[in-house]
């Protein structure tokens, strides 16, 4: 666990969110530049167009000897119901203002949330290399919304990719590991899920406490509904099984739920066995 860390991205829209995690995954080799493509993460063809992130997606990325978990998140205001799920499976948000905009209201909104969720803030300033870029300017709204230092602020083109690497430096070094209890009963909370015609209902879960393997019987605590765990892994971006998911990671349970609604979003993945003994 002490070389997991747990982000997620908060920009308003059109900031360079998606393309910032364009770089990221390029930076880190999750994705080799030959298969690269703008806006990686956002896979539905709306987002394409509009060049907007509508749903959030998680990846997992090495960094030196650490992984990085990133949910990209929506940056519209009409999706603050999809931030506050991807806030609740992170210890940290990236926090990234255009330097040639400067705060919009609808970032507020966000980092008022993940201050709520007293998640860690690393802001970086993004589109330095614009000539309409107002570095300092915007350096000053940062820095009186955050109370930070002026040395916090990364400074970054992430169409360029500069700097990019001081933004993963910095979220190993600040952003905290997560806490559990790996030998705890399992604890997995449901933060998206999704029904795929050709796999059934797919969770995207932050494991709390415990372990989950494949073919685990499983159970879901607000529903009661049962089910298998039929894949168990990660997103790099593309599905990647793993054996188990441990505490503190991040990853997606494929099911044999026939309905999203035997897995709502916010309720918590548990193992079936433990109901059988407590009868």
């Amino acid at each position: 666990m002490d070389k997991i860390r747990n982000f997620c991205i908060i920009a308003h829209i059109d900031h360079g969110k998606s393309t910032l995690a364009d770089r990221m995954m390029e930076l880190t080799g999750t994705v080799e530049k030959r298969d690269m493509k703008k806006q990686l993460l956002d896979s539905m063809d709306l987002e394409q167009e509009r060049g907007i992130t509508i749903k959030l997606t998680p990846v997992r990325m090495k960094w030196q000897s650490y992984e990085l978990n990133l949910i990209d998140t929506p940056g519209h205001v009409d999706f603050s119901y999809e931030v506050s799920r991807s806030l609740a499976a992170c210890e940290g948000a990236i926090l990234v203002v255009d330097a040639s905009q400067g705060i919009q209201a609808q970032t507020l909104a966000n980092v008022y949330l993940a201050m709520e969720a007293d998640l860690t803030l690393i802001p970086v300033l993004n589109k330095i290399d614009l000539p309409a870029a107002d570095v300092e300017k915007t350096s000053r709204e940062i820095i009186n919304l955050l109370g930070c230092e002026p040395d916090d602020i990364i400074k970054v083109s992430a169409k360029t990719g500069e700097n990019v690497d001081k933004v993963l430096d910095a979220i190993v070094a600040k952003i905290p590991a997560p806490r559990g209890e790996p030998n705890h009963p399992l604890r997995a909370l449901i933060f998206d899920s999704y029904y795929d015609d050709y796999r059934g209902v797919i969770l995207y879960v932050r494991v709390v406490d415990g372990c989950l393997s494949k073919n685990d019987a499983i159970r879901m605590l607000a529903t009661g509904a049962t089910g298998l765990a039929l894949e168990v892994g990660h997103l790099s971006p593309n599905m990647t099984p793993d054996d188990e998911l441990g505490t503190g990671e991040i990853g997606y349970i494929v099911t044999n739920l026939k309905t999203t609604r035997e897995a709502r979003v916010g309720d918590t993945v548990s193992l079936k066995k433990y109901f059988k003994e407590a009868k």
